[in-house]
């Protein structure tokens, strides 16, 4: 006979993939930045002009 299924436990597991995931897409992305900025192509973006007053 087949057990009942364990909802509970199976939501764990995949919270516990879905975390597991956005991990070590976090670190992916961590790591790609030093990266760039080691190789000097993460340079400050231009200045951009200072928001028009409006006047009156």
């Amino acid at each position: 006979m087949a057990f009942k299924p364990n909802y509970e436990q199976q939501r764990g597991e995949r919270n516990r993939a879905k975390e597991l995931k956005k991990k070590e897409r976090l670190l992916s992305r961590d790591e790609d930045a030093a990266r760039r900025r080691a190789a000097g192509q993460d340079e400050a973006p231009a200045e951009t002009p200072p928001a028009k007053q409006p006047t009156e």
